[in-house]
């Protein structure tokens, strides 16, 4: 008997150890490939901007590194959030998406009347001695309020009505981000339609959306001229050497980096040549700089991080969660796709940076908390499921 009961009691340690090695590797997952790929171009972009931003910085402040201070600031300060953020259980936003929503579009009608300007664009809101663009948290809130409205119904997103019910909901949002920031309005009405389109299981429905997005376009062209004189001088640059002298110089940027540069800090177009290198048109700079070789690295850097959100998105628990990460998926790529496009002339010039890598203290935190986002939703990964991993002792 006492044979008996020590094997049984032998079996019964061993089964214990199992199942809890076997919890231990199914408690969660921690997606260190994109908190890798997150770090990695947020140190490049600071070493970027100080390269792009030095002799500007120099000759306004008299700090060479002035808006790499800044810059470095904030990014510590996303980082912060990013990690607060990616603690923080992504059901958290689902209760909370629509007070999140109201108050981002609050914000955004605010500027209208409140608003500070810059550049001739107003577009910030100054409280205290805090400045920021209510814009950037357009596009978070558009992701968790779209999220949480398909996820509580996803089988209504089979009527294509109810998909253009969800649209015309956004579109005071939308329209008001694209008054003072036409930009901006692109990626959040990009965001929602991406959404839309892979919580829908009728595509062609989508086609409908598109004709209906070109016409508005057009009508929005029409109604502002300026916006239709920028349209001819995209298309005549040489034609308007005046107006289009941003995406001369800086396609004369990418023309003379070569395939692989002129070399880190030695960009002449920088030198009071690109107006306002560090911010829009700093991939003009990458590309003198590190060349074709570098400007091709930095693109797979933002293949490779979409990837890891994708991947993070495909393996998630649920369809909000899901969702969450497609939405900052396609901002991410809608916004690096932007801002290649106007920094090589292939759609007019207007004012979009690059993620991670551009000066912009709001963009910045924005992006970083919606990575914290991206790495909550892949602590819901489980990479074993207890009860098909651990087989049933038979002694």
């Amino acid at each position: 008997m006492s044979r008996i009961r020590t094997g049984r009691t032998v079996a019964g340690e061993r089964e214990k150890h199992r199942r809890a090695e076997a919890r231990r590797r199914s408690a969660g997952y921690f997606d260190y490939g994109l908190l890798f790929f997150i770090i990695f171009l947020v140190a490049f972009g600071l070493v970027m901007l100080y390269s792009t931003s030095s002799y500007v910085a120099s000759v306004n402040y008299g700090d060479s590194a002035y808006y790499l201070k800044r810059q470095f600031a904030f990014a510590l300060l996303g980082l912060g959030i990013m990690f607060i953020v990616s603690r923080v259980p992504y059901h958290f936003w689902y209760r909370f998406a629509f007070a999140v929503f109201a108050v981002s579009l609050l914000l955004n009608v605010m500027v209208l009347f409140v608003g500070q300007s810059s550049n001739g664009s107003q577009r910030w809101l100054a409280i205290g001695p805090i400045r920021f663009q209510p814009s950037e948290l357009a596009k978070v809130s558009v992701i968790i309020f779209v999220s949480y409205i398909v996820s509580r119904a996803p089988r209504k997103m089979a009527k294509f009505s109810n998909v253009v019910k969800v649209f015309a909901l956004m579109l005071p949002m939308i329209g008001l981000v694209a008054y003072s920031n036409l930009s901006t309005g692109i990626i959040v009405a990009g965001i929602v339609f991406i959404l839309l389109f892979v919580a829908s299981p009728k595509y062609k429905d989508f086609i409908a959306i598109i004709l209906l997005a070109a016409a508005g376009a057009a009508v929005f062209l029409m109604t502002f001229s300026y916006r239709l004189e920028r349209v001819k001088v995209w298309l005549h640059p040489e034609s308007n050497p005046d107006k289009a002298y941003q995406t001369i110089q800086g396609l004369y940027a990418i023309g003379s980096g070569g395939l692989f540069g002129k070399g880190l800090g030695e960009s002449l177009q920088k030198l009071s040549k690109v107006p306002e290198p560090q911010n829009d048109m700093i991939f003009s700079i990458i590309c003198e700089e590190l060349g074709l070789f570098g400007a091709i690295c930095i693109i797979l850097l933002f293949v490779l991080l979409i990837w890891r959100l994708m991947l993070i998105a495909n393996n998630t628990q649920d369809l909000f969660g899901s969702l969450l990460v497609i939405g900052i998926m396609a901002h991410i790529a809608l916004q690096v796709t932007l801002n290649i496009a106007v920094a090589t002339n292939s759609m007019p010039n207007t004012g979009i940076t690059l993620p991670f890598i551009s000066y912009g203290g709001s963009s910045l935190l924005i992006l970083l908390g919606e990575m914290g986002i991206a790495l909550s939703v892949s602590r819901g990964i489980h990479l074993v499921d207890l009860n098909s991993e651990l087989p049933r002792n038979k002694s």
